[in-house]
């Protein structure tokens, strides 16, 4: 060592002595604040997702084990070492291909449910000729493995859903219900029952009746006076109330209208009746405090003529019921009923 260079030496050993002094510092001064932090969790279990277990096992694996063991707070050394070796298998493992005839591809199964469901009488065979017309050429055995999957009953053991049923006898359906709504009248609060009819295919109402007491008698005459609006049609679907009493049906019946009766606690088998006592109750019969029969006959009058020519409805195309003639030009003006409650707007002519 030369003299010239000797202080030198000196000088680069010192600031080296000097970062190691530091760094040993820093080191230190992290592992106690990785202790404080530890406490602070309460002995609950410090979860990590496995990016965190990623990086950290990265880090640890260039320390080495033994240097772990004095720094090392969060995990042990040998977990650390064990989310290493997991890494690098996990790099040099490859998904194996699959032995054996490939599955069904799933548009080819949502197909045959739909046509079984769409299509009670459809067999095996019928389904494969209706997959073959869209490009797809499938063993009945498939289509039958597919089925019973699902639960879909063979074609002679498959019932027919009620959506099919409805559009089978679209023209000649119609539906029934009642429905309650609470009037103050002299002697206090009291329930009314409200009887309507619906056409299935336009969404045309007819009130039948309204009462306190819905008996045999009002029944009847309920029914024979709702026999014009059901001129024309065939089945009249209601649900098993005991109120649909038997001169209702007598009446009915003997005017070549069979009733139809939903079945237990289904009520979407009746859903256009069930929807309009929805839209009738919220758009209308809760926002009122009615006083006596007078002001609910009233506001149901007013309700009909509103969801007949002034409100649009999204089951028949978000088209009005009974259209009035068409104005394009002109100021738009707002028309209203029952107040405002009711609101519509249209063109002046």
């Amino acid at each position: 060592m030369t003299a010239d260079t000797y202080p030198l030496r000196v000088l680069l050993l010192t600031v080296a002595g000097w970062v190691n002094r530091h760094q040993q510092h820093v080191v230190e001064y992290l592992v106690e604040e990785n202790r404080v932090l530890k406490e602070q969790l309460g002995g609950r279990k410090l979860r990590l997702n496995d990016d965190q277990r990623r990086r950290l096992a990265a880090k640890g694996n260039q320390i080495g084990r033994k240097a772990l063991a004095a720094v090392v707070t969060i995990v042990t050394p040998d977990t650390l070492l064990r989310w290493h070796r997991r890494l690098i298998a996990a790099k040099w493992t490859y998904r194996t291909k699959r032995v054996g005839r490939p599955g069904l591809m799933k548009e080819i199964r949502e197909l045959i449910v739909r046509f079984a469901t769409e299509n009670s009488t459809w067999g095996y065979c019928r389904i494969q000729g209706a997959l073959k017309n869209l490009g797809h050429t499938v063993a009945p055995s498939t289509i039958a493995k597919t089925l019973k999957e699902h639960g879909i009953k063979p074609a002679p053991d498959r019932s027919s859903s009620w959506r099919v049923f409805l559009k089978a006898h679209w023209e000649q359906l119609a539906g029934t219900d009642f429905f309650t709504t609470e009037v103050w009248t002299a002697t206090g609060l009291k329930t009314f029952y409200v009887l309507f009819f619906v056409e299935l295919r336009t969404r045309r109402v007819h009130m039948a009746g309204v009462t306190a007491n819905p008996n045999d008698m009002f029944m009847g005459r309920a029914a024979e006076g709702a026999l014009g609006f059901l001129k024309g049609k065939r089945f009249l679907i209601c649900d098993r109330d005991s109120k649909f009493s038997l001169r209702f049906r007598i009446v009915l019946e003997a005017a070549g209208v069979k009733l139809v009766r939903t079945p237990h606690q289904a009520p979407n088998a009746n859903s256009i009746s069930e929807r309009f006592v929805r839209s009738i109750k919220e758009e209308c019969l809760d926002r009122m405090i009615l006083f006596g029969e007078g002001h609910l006959r009233r506001a149901l009058t007013e309700y009909l003529a509103h969801f007949h020519g002034e409100r649009n409805h999204q089951g028949i195309g978000n088209e009005l019921i009974e259209p009035g003639p068409t104005v394009d030009e002109g100021d738009v003006v707002a028309g209203d009923r029952l107040g405002g409650l009711l609101r519509f707007y249209h063109r002046a002519a």
